[in-house]
C-alpha cells in the first residue's frame, strides 16, 4: 500500500527521497538506511501505480525504483513518471545478467542511474552497500533531469550507417572514462565514433554483471568491435574494450599499434587505492606508461573526480585531453574535476566528442 511518511529527521535541506519496492521489508530496510544517512524520505510505494500517485504527491528529489514488481513494473513506471511528474530515478536491479538487461531499458526510458543490489534481494548484501546506495541516490537528485532524458539515442541504427572512415597520421589510443549518465553518453561518443586507425579503452563506474552487457550494447551500435576486457586482452586499429566491473583494466604493453591490457584487483594497483573499481585514473595513468604513439583521455558525465589525476598524468606525457561540456552533463561532477586541473585542452558538448577524440591526430 503506498503512503507517504514522516520520516524527516534530516536536515531542512536534506535530499527526499520515495522508495518503491513491492516488499514491505526492502521498503522499511531501504528507508532506515538513508534515514540513518540524513536523507528524508517522504514515501513509500509498493508498485509503479502507487509510486506515481506518491511522486505526484511528495515532489520527491528522487525516488528508488525496484525493476521487478507485480502490477506495474518499474519500467512502466520510469516512463511514466517521466511524462507525468519528471524526477531523477535510481534503479533497484538484481545483481544478475538478466537484471542487467532490463537496467539498460530502464535508463533509455529515462532512469538516471542504478544501484545493483548484491544477490538481488538479500537485505544483507543491501546493509553491506549502504555507503554506496547513499552515494548514489544523492548523485542521481543532483542530476541534471533534461540531459539525462535528452534524446541520445545512437546516430547509427547499425554498422552500415556508421561515420565515415578518417586517416590519422599515426595510431591513437583513445581512454574514455564516465560514470552516473555514462552508458547513454559513451554509447553516443563510440556510436559517432568513424572508422581510424584508433583503438578505445572504456572504463565506466559499473559492477560486475553489467558490463558485459554494456559491452554487447556498445558493439551493436558502434563501427568498431567492443567486448569486455579479459585479461591479458589484445586490441588493435578499430577495437575497443570496456574493463570489466570490480576489476582495474590496465594497459601492460604496446608494440606496433597493438595493446595487450591486464586485469587487477584494487589491492594490485600501484599507488594510493582508487575509490572506485574499475577507476578511470588507473587506466589513464597505465597508458602513459606504456604506448608510445599518440593518446587522448576524455571525460564525460559522472560523480566524483576519478579522471582528473588520469588527464593530469596524460597531459604531462603530451597526450591530449577532453572534457564533456556541463550543459550536457547527467552530472558535472567528474568534467568538473578534469576541468579543474588545468590541463584539459577541449571542453565538448557529447555531440562533439567524437570529433575531438580524431581531431588532433587527423
Amino acid at each position: 500500500m503506498s503512503r507517504t511518511t514522516d520520516r524527516r529527521g534530516g536536515r531542512r535541506d536534506a535530499t527526499r527521497v520515495v522508495v518503491v519496492d513491492d516488499s514491505p521489508f526492502m521498503r522499511g530496510l531501504i528507508g532506515d538506511l538513508l534515514t540513518d544517512a540524513g536523507v528524508t524520505v517522504v514515501g513509500e510505494a509498493g508498485d509503479g501505480t502507487e509510486a506515481l500517485s506518491v511522486v505526484a504527491e511528495t515532489r520527491p528529489d528522487v525516488v528508488t525504483m525496484d525493476v521487478e514488481m507485480p502490477g506495474m513494473g518499474g519500467l512502466e513506471a520510469v516512463e511514466r513518471l517521466m511524462a507525468e511528474t519528471p524526477t531523477p530515478v535510481l534503479m533497484l536491479s538484481a545483481h544478475t545478467a538478466e537484471g542487467a538487461e532490463v537496467t539498460f531499458e530502464a535508463l533509455e526510458r529515462g532512469a538516471v542511474d542504478f544501484f545493483a543490489k548484491p544477490g538481488g534481494e538479500v537485505s544483507t548484501g543491501v546493509s553491506r552497500e549502504a555507503d554506496r546506495l547513499v552515494e548514489a541516490v544523492r548523485s542521481v537528485a543532483d542530476a541534471d533531469l533534461e540531459a539525462a532524458t535528452r534524446d541520445w539515442k545512437p546516430r547509427s541504427e547499425s554498422r552500415t550507417d556508421s561515420p565515415s572512415d578518417v586517416d590519422l597520421e599515426r595510431p591513437l589510443t583513445a581512454v574514455i572514462g564516465a560514470s552516473t549518465g555514462g552508458p547513454k553518453a559513451v554509447e553516443r561518443v563510440l556510436s559517432a565514433l568513424p572508422m581510424a586507425d584508433c583503438r578505445v579503452l572504456v572504463v565506466q563506474h559499473m559492477p560486475e554483471a553489467f558490463t558485459t552487457r554494456f559491452a554487447e550494447r556498445l558493439d551493436s551500435a558502434s563501427a568498431y568491435d567492443v567486448r569486455e576486457a579479459t585479461d591479458g586482452d589484445r586490441i588493435g586499429a578499430g577495437e575497443a574494450l570496456v574493463a570489466p566491473g570490480g576489476r582495474h583494466m590496465e594497459v601492460g604493453s604496446y608494440r606496433a599499434g597493438r595493446l595487450r591490457v591486464k586485469l587487477a584487483d584494487c589491492d594490485a594497483v600501484d599507488g594510493d587505492a582508487p575509490s572506485v573499481t574499475p577507476a578511470v585514473d588507473v587506466t589513464m595513468r597505465s597508458a602513459v606508461g606504456a604506448v608510445s604513439d599518440p593518446l587522448v583521455g576524455v571525460v564525460l558525465t559522472g560523480m566524483g573526480d576519478d579522471g582528473s589525476a588520469g588527464v593530469r598524468a596524460m597531459a604531462d606525457a603530451g597526450a591530449r585531453t577532453v572534457a564533456q561540456s556541463e550543459d550536457t552533463c547527467v552530472v558535472y561532477g567528474m568534467p568538473k574535476r578534469a576541468v579543474g586541473t588545468g590541463v584539459i585542452d577541449s571542453v565538448c558538448d557529447l555531440d562533439d566528442v567524437a570529433g575531438a577524440i580524431l581531431g588532433g591526430g587527423a
